[in-house]
């Protein structure tokens, strides 16, 4: 970013809705309109749409998690299946950087967060659920390969401190474990 303008994908959504896709390829009619699930039903969707935006020139793309988290897949029935829909989504988009990533010029995965169906301010869902949901989130694009997070689209101060709280969390979970593997890969001086 120092050097030259980094270019970001177009709009996944609509992008996906120009794609003419049944209940089927989203897993059913219970299923249908969660674009998240397309990262574990039709993965070669969400690649093929992640090689779009490369071929006309982009430097990074967004996952397709934008509503990967408890909150919003609760209403879909799959909360449970936040972490995992996180990590595929990251993966997905990381295989489709690499292909395209060259040493004069790296290609990058923002993992896309999004704000949820459900306002603190209002009271309609409590600061701690919520940033509890974002790690589960996070924790499953960082594990997939996220290169960068990106908070978007929240326009409730809450939910952007409950997801910037629950990044932190996340790194600081990352560096401790890191610090922890260094610490017991260190030789030992043994004395007899």
């Amino acid at each position: 970013m120092r050097e030259r303008v980094v270019v970001f994908d177009g709009a996944t959504g609509t992008n996906l809705q120009a794609r003419d896709l049944s209940a089927y390829d989203f897993g059913g009619p219970a299923l249908e309109g969660c674009n998240e699930m397309l990262v574990l039903t039709r993965p070669q969707v969400i690649a093929d749409l992640h090689r779009s935006f490369f071929e006309v020139g982009v430097d990074a793309v967004e996952t397709d998690t934008f509503g990967a988290f408890p909150i919003v897949l609760a209403e879909y029935g799959i909360a449970d299946r936040t972490f995992e829909l996180n990590r595929a989504a990251a993966q997905i988009a990381k295989e489709v950087a690499s292909g395209y990533s060259t040493p004069d010029r790296a290609r990058w995965v923002v993992g896309s967060i999004g704000p949820g169906t459900k306002l603190p301010s209002l009271g309609q869902i409590d600061f701690v659920t919520l940033r509890d949901g974002y790690e589960a989130q996070v924790a499953g694009l960082l594990a997939g390969g996220a290169d960068v997070l990106l908070v978007e689209t929240v326009y409730d101060l809450l939910q952007a401190k409950a997801a910037i709280v629950a990044c932190r969390a996340q790194f600081a979970s990352i560096t401790s474990s890191t610090l922890l593997m260094r610490r017991s890969a260190r030789p030992r001086n043994r004395i007899g």
